[in-house]
């Protein structure tokens, strides 16, 4: 977990994410992003000097063919508290709205359900599997789509629910969690979702793939022009 550590201890000191006596939530899909974020925080907590506290969240949104017990068997070998959340979010998004663009709805009912648990559980803090390429995919959809200058911040602080969101590994590409989790042996959940793959950030990816061919390192500019920016509390 060496080559996750670094990166992830870089970006909760840059941006001052963990303070002594923090109860962390970790919201884990079951996804290669949150696994290794879940693991990474497991590891950073046995010396990292400002002690905190970690629990795994995870939410059942009711999609046929999820399945969570890796991501139990896990947690019950790294004793780690871990909590599974029921919802009815998928039918509420398919069947009651019958979405034709489900992802944007989805996002937002799992975080709510996700924020709620962690307060419920007395937990102060969310951590998210965030990675550097969805750092920068979100800037370019927010540009491209909407029209403004932005993208989710490094650590936000929600004033409804008093839970401060933190996003530790914005300093890692997705190559990179990839290969974390391959290393480490992580189990790799499958997305049953049916809208998995056909989104509107997997064409974002397709096309910073493609503009990669012509213009190298452009992921690494746009996320340090986003940096110097200084927007969204970058």
């Amino acid at each position: 977990m060496q080559k996750a550590l670094s990166p992830l201890r870089r970006a909760v000191q840059d941006y001052d994410m963990i303070k002594a006596g923090d109860k962390i939530a970790v919201g884990v899909s079951g996804g290669k992003d949150s696994i290794v974020l879940l693991m990474a925080l497991k590891r950073l907590s046995f010396f990292y000097p400002e002690k905190f506290e970690l629990a795994a969240v995870s939410i059942d949104t009711n999609v046929p063919g999820l399945d969570f017990s890796y991501v139990r068997e896990l947690c019950e070998r790294e004793d780690i508290p871990y909590i599974i959340k029921k919802t009815h979010i998928y039918d509420v998004v398919f069947s009651v709205r019958k979405e034709e663009n489900p992802c944007s709805l989805c996002a937002n009912m799992r975080r709510g359900a996700l924020n709620g648990a962690a307060a419920e559980m007395g937990f102060n803090k969310v951590a998210l599997g965030h990675h550097n390429d969805d750092v920068v995919e979100t800037f370019m959809m927010n540009l491209m789509q909407c029209g403004k200058i932005g993208s989710f911040s490094p650590v936000t602080y929600l004033d409804r629910s008093g839970i401060t969101l933190i996003r530790p590994m914005i300093y890692m590409t997705e190559s990179e969690v990839s290969s974390c989790a391959k290393r480490n042996g992580f189990t790799v959940v499958k997305n049953p979702c049916p809208a998995d793959g056909n989104t509107k950030r997997q064409e974002m990816k397709d096309l910073l793939r493609a503009l990669e061919k012509d213009y190298k390192g452009v992921r690494e500019k746009i996320f340090g022009a986003i940096q110097r920016s200084g927007i969204d509390g970058w």
